[in-house]
């Protein structure tokens, strides 16, 4: 069954549309694809932004914060008249506006172990935007366990990292955990609010989660499986560590010990 363009879809992703490595089927394809991102903050913001520009058909968003003055000077789905609405109501009007043919669900609730599957399991893709190791380390066990590719990005201070666990061929993919193998120990990692933020590393970040997950509803380029990407907003320097399988890892080692959610105790906030 052919798909037919509107004139309006035609003009609107013309510069998609005449890549030859995406054209009227890839566009197509990101028309018809489900990504869920796990905030709406410094990464999540970017991220949605360009995901609902690119055509992403459904756009699913996990937050359970309140806009707030201090988030303005890197969430930029949100605006200074809309302090003190939840996140996730600021962020489904922000992309609304930019692109209608986008269906944007809003999550207002903290993602936890009794919610989390039936949250991710109908997105072929989840971005990882989350402030907390607690969160990560749910989110990732949950992706492993469904077999979603999952992105995932931190930033602080000055600098970023990124990298992509591909759960839909676990035997070639490292995990989360094979770089982490649990959260840290609470104050061991400094907060944003502690150690300061530059707000634009975000933006970089966030929009390179959003090209990881272009090039994997797309198969096109090779995203970052295997690859730890590292940015100095400083030295303006990206540096890529290989990451490889763990045998000793818990999750997906050779001899798993972790074969269910664990929820982990909320006290190490990294504020992203």
């Amino acid at each position: 069954m052919s798909f037919q363009f509107t004139e309006e879809q035609i003009k609107r992703y013309s510069r998609h549309i005449i890549l030859p490595e995406v054209g009227g089927k890839g566009q197509q394809k990101l028309l018809q694809s489900k990504v869920l991102v796990i905030g709406a903050g410094g990464l999540g913001s970017p991220s949605l932004y360009y995901l609902a520009a690119a055509g992403v058909g459904t756009i699913g968003i996990v937050d359970f914060d309140v806009v707030d003055f201090s988030n303005l000077q890197r969430q930029i789905l949100h605006s200074t008249e809309r302090v003190g609405k939840p996140k996730v109501e600021s962020a489904k009007m922000t992309l609304e506006a930019l692109n209608p043919d986008v269906k944007v669900i809003a999550y207002n609730e903290r993602i936890h172990k009794n919610n989390v599957l039936d949250i991710i399991k109908d997105y072929d893709i989840v971005l990882d935007g989350s402030d907390n190791f607690p969160t990560r380390f749910l989110v990732n066990d949950a992706c492993y366990f469904l077999g979603k590719p999952l992105v995932s990005a931190a930033i602080l201070r000055f600098e970023g990292q990124l990298t992509t666990f591909d759960y839909r061929n676990k035997e070639n993919s490292p995990c989360y955990r094979c770089l982490f193998p649990e959260p840290p120990p609470p104050g061991l990692v400094p907060s944003c609010q502690e150690a300061g933020l530059l707000g634009v590393v975000g933006g970089i970040m966030g929009t390179l989660q959003a090209n990881e997950a272009l090039k994997l509803i797309l198969e096109i380029g090779e995203p970052l499986v295997g690859k730890l990407l590292v940015f100095d907003a400083l030295t303006t320097e990206f540096n890529i560590v290989k990451l490889r399988k763990d045998r000793k890892c818990p999750l997906c080692g050779e001899k798993p010990v972790i074969k269910e959610l664990i929820e982990y105790d909320q006290a190490c906030d990294i504020h992203f």
